[in-house]
């Protein structure tokens, strides 16, 4: 159950993201916003990479590297497309959209990583489905 306490800790930063972003795209753009955020990524990273041990630059070129230069090119599509949206629409209605990766990710795990599909979690896709339709409806 560690995870539970990484999530969180995801939850409570990623919260503040939408909303930074949003306010930032009023005086630069979302590539360059973009760019600059990753540097800040980049520089975390390596630090977090060097003081657990896990700099290994053979990972580059590891059997799984190719799912993470594909995961990276959906990650960057994914995050500037984001921004633009949240350069010129409400962070209320662009958030529950985007949101809606929720339920993208969960029936991709569940159609190609043999990941189990009960009743339960169905009703909590179909839930998250109506929860953003209705938190970003209303705006035109």
């Amino acid at each position: 159950m560690e995870y539970l306490l990484w999530v969180l800790v995801a939850l409570l930063a990623y919260s503040a993201v939408a909303p930074l972003t949003s306010y930032v795209t009023e005086d630069v753009p979302p590539a360059p916003g973009l760019f600059l955020a990753t540097l800040v990524f980049l520089a975390i990273a390596t630090v977090v990479m060097v003081a657990t041990d896990t700099a290994d630059p053979a990972l580059a070129t590891s059997a799984g590297a190719g799912y993470v230069y594909a995961g990276g090119v959906f990650l960057t599509v994914g995050i500037l497309a984001y921004t633009a949206a949240l350069e010129v629409g409400p962070v209320s209605v662009v958030v529950p959209i985007y949101g809606l990766f929720i339920v993208g990710s969960s029936v991709i795990g569940i159609l190609f990583l043999d990941e189990t599909l009960t009743l339960t979690r169905a009703a909590g896709i179909g839930c998250a489905v109506v929860a953003i339709v209705c938190s970003a409806g209303g705006e035109q």
